[in-house]
């Protein structure tokens, strides 16, 4: 049973910082991309970032490029999300996914796997 479990999320004030993490759990985690996606509250799903199974390949949404960075650690089956300087606007739900990809990391179709969302609130 696959199971991806996110972590990290909390209150921060506008500027500050957080570490998301998501475990990956019975799945060969090398051979999956991962991917970071976001809800906030009356508000579509969108893209955060994403790096290949590889790690060769990483995208970032224009909006938190230069803010936020994701690494993955094949040995611990995990993917971070470092995320600095943030802003009110980034408060959502943050969930990790998991597919079979090389390429096209913020295609949501192209993820197999999703994970539960862990909060994120950033106050002004």
């Amino acid at each position: 049973q696959v199971q991806l479990v996110a972590s990290g999320g909390g209150l921060v004030q506008t500027g500050g910082s957080l570490r998301l993490s998501c475990a990956a759990f019975g799945l060969p985690f090398s051979d999956y991309g991962m991917g970071w996606f976001r809800q906030a509250p009356g508000k579509e799903r969108e893209f955060v970032a994403a790096i290949s199974r590889s790690g060769a390949n990483i995208y970032y949404a224009d909006s938190v490029k230069g803010r936020f960075s994701i690494s993955r650690d094949n040995a611990k089956n995990t993917v971070y999300l470092q995320m600095n300087s943030l802003k009110p606007e980034d408060t959502a739900a943050y969930r990790c996914a998991a597919g079979r990809w090389e390429y096209y990391g913020p295609e949501a179709t192209n993820y197999d796997y999703w994970g539960q969302g862990t909060q994120v609130t950033v106050s002004s």
